[in-house]
């Protein structure tokens, strides 16, 4: 434990340093002392943060060292926190660090800890995609934790990884939520990355990618440059809207990446009802995530020299989700199965933070 002078030298430290104060306020009502947890935080706690570009979820738990990878299953989550986008791509940097500081505070406050019990914080966060992103958020964190507290930064992708394989950072892993990436380790430390560059510079495939495409053929369909289709219905029937014409108001009023995304649920309908167009979007989607996983694969040589050499390929986020006839997921297995005889799906059954995307 630490001494009580020094408690309070680093408890006002904090105080000087903290972004926001009225984040942090509810550390003045927190005796870590006399707190009711059945789990012991003498160690102190580890902060694990996956933020997405749909949402961002903070865990708090016991530093456990040393840490096993039989405990994966049993690990005692002290408290859970969710909160908004914190992909600073989409929302902005100010909005993406205030999402980040508030979901971490929640998750100290529910289990009746402060930041002076933090050990480690560790950040997966999309949107980091250059070490000067990585670099610009660590100065941010030490901004808000003390000297000593043990700083990770990565892009989401690789914390997906980690969650198929055990903690083990080789193979690939592809996400195609809100925004689609794919990313490899080899053995030896080797990584490479494909796409999740954001919607304009073309994260095609993603749920975001399939909603905007559906969203032009509704227009195209209207206007006469494109085929009829099932899409036009059944969008402006989700969105209450009456005509086609309404779409440029509603995409445009708010054309956050999320909430174009959301619509993907509606195209698969279409697609599992039949509809061309619709079908069309879903399979070309398939084809471009598959292309990502071949980039990555290809320039890594996950595969082997001869290309048939087996690799875990974890597939993450809601668009690959097997919930639906027309499984995305199912497809995009397919095509790179065709390259590459030697993949390894998987899809982590209950990853630790959330959903990606």
């Amino acid at each position: 434990m630490m001494p009580e002078k020094e408690q309070v030298v680093v408890d006002s430290e904090m105080k000087k340093r903290y972004m926001n104060g009225e984040t942090w306020k509810f550390e003045d009502d927190i005796d870590n002392n006399n707190n009711n947890m059945s789990v012991s935080v003498s160690d102190g706690v580890l902060l694990g943060i996956d933020g997405g570009t749909t949402s961002t979820v903070c865990i708090c738990m016991p530093m456990i060292i040393p840490f096993s990878h039989s405990q994966l299953q049993s690990l005692p989550i002290l408290s859970r926190a969710v909160a908004g986008c914190s992909n600073h791509n989409s929302i902005g940097e100010i909005a993406a660090k205030e999402t980040l500081e508030q979901v971490m505070a929640d998750a100290l406050s529910k289990c009746g800890s402060k930041r002076s019990s933090v050990r480690a914080v560790c950040l997966a966060v999309s949107g980091v995609n250059h070490p000067t992103d990585q670099q610009r958020i660590l100065n941010w964190l030490r901004d808000i934790f003390p000297s000593d507290v043990r700083l990770y930064v990565q892009n989401d992708a690789v914390a997906a990884l980690a969650s198929g394989t055990i903690g083990k950072l080789h193979g690939c892993v592809l996400i195609a939520g809100t925004g689609s990436i794919a990313y490899g380790f080899t053995e030896d430390g080797k990584e490479a990355r494909a796409a999740g560059a954001g919607p304009v510079l073309g994260d095609w495939g993603s749920g975001y990618g399939i909603s905007a495409q559906a969203l032009t053929a509704v227009i195209r369909a209207h206007d006469g440059r494109g085929p009829s289709t099932m899409l036009t219905s059944s969008i402006l029937q989700a969105l209450g809207l009456s005509s086609a014409e309404e779409l440029i108001g509603w995409t445009y009023a708010d054309p956050s990446w999320a909430r174009i995304a959301a619509l993907v649920p509606v195209v698969v309908s279409c697609a599992e009802a039949a509809d061309e167009v619709a079908n069309k979007i879903l399979l070309e989607s398939a084809q471009e995530l598959a292309s990502s996983v071949k980039a990555v694969v290809g320039r890594l040589g996950l595969c082997g020299q001869d290309g048939k050499g087996a690799f875990p390929l974890v597939l993450v986020g809601g668009v690959l989700e097997a919930n639906t006839r027309w499984d995305v997921g199912k497809e995009v297995i397919k095509c790179i199965s065709k390259y590459f005889p030697g993949v390894l799906p998987i899809r982590p059954k209950n990853l630790l933070l959330g959903q990606h995307g």
